[in-house]
């Protein structure tokens, strides 16, 4: 019994695509598939939630508020890198930069349902129980694709770059909310998701602000 074919991503996001308004640009990111190539595999995973974080000093809750400091400098580069940053000193998050370079606007990967190379997504996240213990939530994407520092910067519309962003099948039905686990600028309905995926994270509100911290630290 011959085993059915592995599903395959569409063509790679273009720049083009990621020049709107930041919150559009979020929305249309849903269905889009993140894969990574390393040499134990390949995973790849249908974006299922994301946050839009606005930058030019509007959003107080973006890296990107205060200017591109080392931190956030990424995210007034060209759209399309990936800004990749350590979050409250446990897990790492990624981002897709969108916008016009200089802007300091990015999106952030939320949560996604694993559509190749399952196996290798749970060796990574072997106490994942269900889709969204496996990639429901900034933290778990990240480890369930292998992505961390070295891919900073990653060129993710270029052919032949390890972390790449494809299109896919965008979903019905699109719910929108606040962001999760950010404490200003709370009123932004920029928490876009497939509604009724089972991959989607659990909403947080956030807490008092930290001295000195954006908000754009989404919680796994």
């Amino acid at each position: 019994m011959s085993s059915s074919p592995r599903p395959e991503p569409g063509p790679l996001v273009r720049e083009e695509d990621l020049l709107g308004p930041v919150d559009v640009v979020a929305r249309s990111l849903l269905g889009c598939w993140v894969v990574t190539d390393r040499p134990e595999g390949t995973v790849a995973l249908r974006l299922t939630e994301v946050e839009a974080y606005s930058g030019s000093g509007v959003d107080p809750a973006a890296h990107s508020h205060r200017g591109p400091t080392p931190r956030a400098a990424i995210m007034f580069g060209p759209p399309g890198r990936l800004y990749v940053y350590f979050s409250y000193g446990v897990h790492w998050c990624a981002n897709v930069v969108v916008g016009p370079e200089g802007d300091g606007e990015a999106v952030l990967m939320r949560a996604g349902e694993v559509v190749v190379g399952e196996e290798l997504a749970r060796s990574r996240r072997p106490a994942a129980r269900s889709p969204r213990d496996l990639a429901g939530g900034p933290a778990r994407l990240t480890q369930a694709l292998g992505i961390g520092r070295d891919d900073l910067d990653t060129d993710l519309l270029d052919a032949g770059s390890s972390v790449r962003l494809h299109r896919g099948t965008a979903p019905s039905t699109v719910s929108a909310g606040p962001r999760v686990g950010i404490s200003v600028a709370t009123e932004l309905p920029w928490r876009f998701w497939e509604t009724d995926a089972p991959s989607v994270s659990a909403f947080r509100a956030g807490g008092r602000p930290r001295p000195g911290r954006a908000g754009q630290d989404g919680s796994p």
